[in-house]
């Protein structure tokens, strides 16, 4: 694995000086990614599937496609996780979605469904808002209480499908209530009954999920492996430890601490807002090791705004592949 490891990033510094070199990103020369053989792609994989500190971001505006910044070919090679703050494409642009794929199936990125899960915020044309709807006009008592969970539960099944129907990797949870009503043992409840179908979730063995997969999906949908994380700007319940794969903490002000299993926590700066600038806060969350363990990783919110040249960012995703080198040095 080592020497995999080694192969992979000395290919991937090779990749970034070859894509980039221009500063034009209308440039014919970024308008063509450069691709490697099949050893390349296994070694990226391999990696990816390996036990080390991940590399996490949010990734818009991809429905323009007008420059490498904007397309999933462009992203860093070595980017594990992908949250699609764009929202799912659009079926009728395949342009889009035979970048995606390529980049989920032979780069092993997994692309995450990602959404604020405010169920208030729903418009009332979907049946869970429907449900939630009569529900709370209900009188206070157990069958109030019961309808308000089911339509909860509906909510959670319209971002399984969300996952599943669009064969992606998993569900990305922004947790910011605002005092929405999904919010502290609700938020727990909605989790956990998504937890049934993918993440870490100790309580339901792999049988036990293939079978509710396989009643909602269909037997040819087989992928008990789906991911379930949690994004917030302050820790989450310690209920969603042991279910959740990830907790991208909303790190924007700096900083790593966390009162989560460091293991699980990826410590995320705000690209969006602070691209122009030295972006510290990410190397400093990129080069934090915990005194015991690992932890889960560091990454940026509007990763694809490290594609902008600058005088602090002289290449496309200069500083984004430093600051994975910094975290998983290669092995020379």
């Amino acid at each position: 694995m080592m020497k995999t490891i080694k192969t992979l990033f000395l290919s991937a510094v090779a990749c970034g000086l070859i894509s980039s070199c221009d500063t034009d990103i209308e440039s014919t020369s970024i308008q063509n990614p450069y691709t490697y053989g099949d050893q390349y792609y296994q070694n990226l994989r391999d990696y990816k599937a390996s036990d080390h500190s991940i590399a996490f971001g949010w990734f818009s505006q991809y429905g323009q496609q007008n420059s490498m910044a904007v397309r999933f070919m462009g992203l860093p090679d070595s980017l594990d996780i992908c949250s699609l703050w764009g929202g799912i494409p659009a079926k009728e642009r395949t342009d889009i979605w035979e970048e995606l794929r390529f980049v989920q199936k032979v780069k092993g990125t997994k692309m995450l469904v990602v959404a604020i899960t405010r169920i208030d915020a729903e418009t009332d044309d979907h049946a869970f808002k429907q449900a939630y709807n009569e529900a709370k006009q209900m009188p206070a008592g157990e069958e109030r209480e019961q309808a308000l969970l089911r339509a909860i539960e509906m909510y959670a099944e319209y971002f399984l499908d969300q996952v599943f129907l669009n064969d992606l990797d998993g569900f990305d949870a922004d947790y910011e209530p605002e005092g929405d009503f999904l919010s502290g043992n609700y938020f727990v409840h909605f989790m956990k009954y998504l937890s049934k179908y993918m993440g870490p979730n100790p309580d339901i063995t792999k049988e036990e999920r293939l079978k509710l997969i396989q009643e909602r999906y269909g037997t040819g949908v087989t992928d008990t492996n789906k991911m379930l994380c949690v994004d917030a700007p302050g820790d989450p319940s310690s209920e969603l430890y042991d279910i959740c794969d990830y907790y991208f903490k909303q790190a924007y002000g700096g900083g790593t601490s966390s009162g989560w299993p460091i293991e699980k926590v990826v410590f995320c700066c705000n690209m969006g807002d602070g691209w122009q600038g030295t972006m510290s806060d990410m190397y400093e969350q990129a080069r934090y090791q915990p005194a015991n363990g690992r932890k889960g990783g560091f990454g940026a919110f509007f990763i694809h705004r490290d594609y902008n040249v600058h005088e602090n960012n002289p290449y496309p995703y200069k500083r984004f592949r430093e600051c994975i080198q910094i975290q998983n040095p290669a092995v020379y």
